[in-house]
């Protein structure tokens, strides 16, 4: 701390400051849960008691402070409840004490005798952010990495205020980005910056000096050098419109297959006229109705696995065993190619250069990666400096000679086997002998792609998911003589682009998209045999899926879709579907099945020749889940992955799967349908015990 300020009592949990310019101390509590940043500061029953208690502390100390403040450790401010602790409650009195204790704690902070700051130093999640709404004033580090109200993603509300605080400190409408859209679009964090934007925070300073200077900024508050301006908020239809709008999102997001955005949104619109008091004791109880359902138990099970079992992949070799890469080669200059070479210049910071055969085909490759970034320079995401850096890094050269010196390189070229297997040969004579050779095949033998090269133990599966910078997924497939050091060097990297990877062994189009062409195959299918576009495309709705069926083929691409099915049904021709009608539309240069109004395109559904079998949306849905509850049973006993839980993984990060279905297993186990199709459940123990 700087000698500008001196420390004159120092408790286990409070001290207290003299700020210049400020008549009495201010009360300084640091939230510390002991441990280094590795390990978050939550509020469980225990944790909740020691800020009571250090509060009671300062309310008797003497003299009388001029203001407390509440920080966290270094890098941490607090990230909310202790998940574990919720999944121990065991009964809804229990579950209403718990929102009941946390009001009461953090209600101390709102109403204390003096003015309350809030120093927000690092990650704020949850109840650790809420706890931060409750003081009169907050600063904000601009290191701050992650700030946010996750729990609609799990299948909670926020309940020790949020839902009452946000939206009268900042309007309905930013405070719904914040509860409802950034926690169901893949649980999005704001930064630091981000969220003084929005106005969460009065102030924000760099983290070098951040508390220093937030006590000068509180001093100033309190001697009136520095007034702090909030917004009048528009309150009647203006509030109510934005709810309003806010449900149309959500019931496109989740479809009505989770319940707890919809409680959020019915407490933010309470939020509007209730009293303070009214409006928590409603979060009381949306708490405790939804701590004992399913989807909470789903959404906790999600959870664990994204954090913990997404981190250690199963099977993945020692990571001692990776080589260091210091350049990235790139085979292609399409879309996905360049899409790849950005995401490695911008994670990896090293040279990647692109290659193709054709030089305007390259220049708009390489012009693609550099207007990214230019697009990043503009939104702030990054300086000059290094947008600079950025652009500098990423090449392009008409000759593969530009790969001698790389250590790993990925090739996103046609999904032919002959042009991928051509590829590699050509490699191979240019790459360094422990050169990394890497491809981004969706559905292909890996194994085959190898078989005629003098080193396919190099050769390893790199794949990725669509759009490249958002879906979180990589699927890294070991072919059968890939060596324990080519699939350590793709873990390392895989890491390094910020990717959750899961090792897949060599298999017809792996896991995901294995298990989606299934899936999806009974809904074209349904469609072929008779059934109404709407109907079938609707009936997977309940799952609160992203994208219908056909929307997803369309997006991935009508004649990429084809191509992956027609490979699971070279390969598995008994339960891959091969629709005629989609393949009739490739023929034709039909590329999407939809608008631009975003409806089914009349033109396309002329194309179409269908039966007269017509089934129910929830025999879609039933043939469906029978299907993939099949196919997912194989792809576990075939060993394509460890466990079942590493194909609920691959769904929930690279399918989209709502976090709040807890992954396909849980789902089909919940629902009966595993123990019909396979006899037994996938989780033996079911999800009760799951933390």
């Amino acid at each position: 701390m700087s000698e500008q300020y001196e420390e004159v009592v120092t408790s286990a949990k409070v001290r207290y400051v003299e700020v210049p310019g400020v008549a009495g101390e201010i009360a300084l509590l640091t939230m510390d849960n002991g441990f280094d940043h590795t390990k978050p500061t939550t509020f469980g029953e225990r944790g909740l008691a020691n800020i009571d208690a250090a509060l009671t502390e300062i309310e008797a100390h003497e003299p009388r402070v001029a203001a407390i403040a509440v920080t966290g450790k270094p890098f941490i401010f607090a990230v909310g409840a202790d998940l574990k602790g919720i999944a121990s409650i065991q009964d809804r009195e229990q579950a209403l004490a718990t929102g009941r204790e946390g009001h009461r704690v953090f209600k101390r902070l709102k109403d204390a005798a003096v003015p309350t700051f809030a120093f927000v130093n690092g990650a704020a999640m949850g109840g650790g952010l809420e706890i931060a709404l409750h003081c009169d004033y907050r600063t904000i580090s601009t290191g701050v990495p992650a700030l946010a109200l996750p729990e609609c993603f799990l299948g909670l509300v926020p309940g020790w205020g949020g839902t009452q605080l946000l939206p009268n400190l900042i309007g309905p409408e930013k405070a719904l980005q914040v509860i409802i859209n950034n926690a169901l679009s893949q649980n999005k964090m704001l930064k630091g910056p981000q969220a003084l934007e929005l106005g969460i925070a009065d102030a924000g300073f760099e983290p070098a000096d951040f508390l220093e200077r937030s006590l000068d900024w509180a001093g100033q508050v309190l001697n009136g050098a520095v007034t702090v301006e909030r917004p009048v908020i528009e309150r009647g239809k203006a509030w109510q419109d934005v709810v309003a709008g806010a449900r149309w999102f959500v019931d496109a997001k989740v479809k009505g297959s989770s319940p707890a955005p919809y409680k959020a949104l019915d407490l933010v619109a309470l939020a509007e006229t209730a009293s303070f008091e009214e409006g928590t004791a409603a979060e009381d109880e949306a708490l405790a109705d939804l701590i004992f359902s399913e989807e909470l138990r789903a959404g906790l099970y999600a959870f664990d696995l994204v954090q913990r079992r997404a981190k250690r992949p199963a099977g993945a070799p020692d990571k001692a065993l990776a080589r260091k890469v210091t350049k990235v080669g790139v085979v292609g200059a399409g879309l996905m190619a360049s899409q790849l070479a950005l995401l490695f210049a911008q994670r990896l910071e090293v040279p990647v250069v692109m290659t193709d055969l054709d030089q305007g085909r390259l220049d708009g490759g390489v012009a693609y990666a550099h207007g990214e970034v230019d697009k990043l320079l503009q939104k702030g995401r990054v300086g000059k400096d290094k947008a600079n850096r950025l652009k500098g890094l990423l090449t392009g050269s008409l000759t593969k000679d530009a790969f001698n010196d790389a250590d790993f390189v990925i090739e996103a070229v046609f999904e032919e086997m002959g042009v991928k297997k051509t590829v590699l040969a050509e490699l191979e004579q240019h790459v360094s002998a422990e050169c990394v050779l890497a491809t981004n095949t969706s559905s292909l033998s890996i194994t085959e792609m190898a078989s005629d090269l003098q080193h396919p133990e190099r050769v390893v599966g790199f794949h990725f998911f669509n759009p490249v910078a958002v879906l979180p997924l990589l699927e890294i497939v070991r072919a059968e003589k890939t060596d324990d050091a080519a699939l350590a060097t793709a873990f390392a990297t895989g890491k390094a682009l910020k990717k959750s990877c899961i090792l897949v062994k060599d298999a017809p189009a792996f896991v995901t998209n294995r298990l989606f062409m299934r899936f999806f195959g009974e809904v074209t299918k349904a469609i072929d045999e008779g059934t109404p576009f709407e109907v079938a495309d609707k009936a997977l709705d309940p799952l609160g899926l992203p994208m219908s069926p056909l929307q997803l083929l369309s997006f991935t691409g009508l004649p990429v879709s084809q191509h992956v099915a027609e490979t699971l049904h070279e390969a598995f021709p008994d339960r891959f579907y091969v629709s005629p009608n989609l393949g009739r539309l490739v023929q034709n240069g039909v590329t999407s099945l939809f608008g631009a109004d975003g409806t089914i395109d009349p033109d396309a559904q002329k194309l179409f020749e269908t039966g007269s079998t017509v089934l129910t949306g929830e025999q879609v849905l039933q043939n469906a889940l029978e299907a993939i509850a099949d196919e997912a049973d194989r792809i576990v006993r075939e060993g394509v992955v460890a466990e079942p839980q590493d194909v609920d993984l691959a769904l929930l990060l690279g399918g989209g799967w709502a976090f709040a279905n807890g992954g396909i297993t849980p789902y089909l186990d919940r629902t009966g349908i595993s123990e019909t199709v396979t006899g037994k459940r996938f989780l033996a123990q079911g999800l009760a015990s799951l933390p």
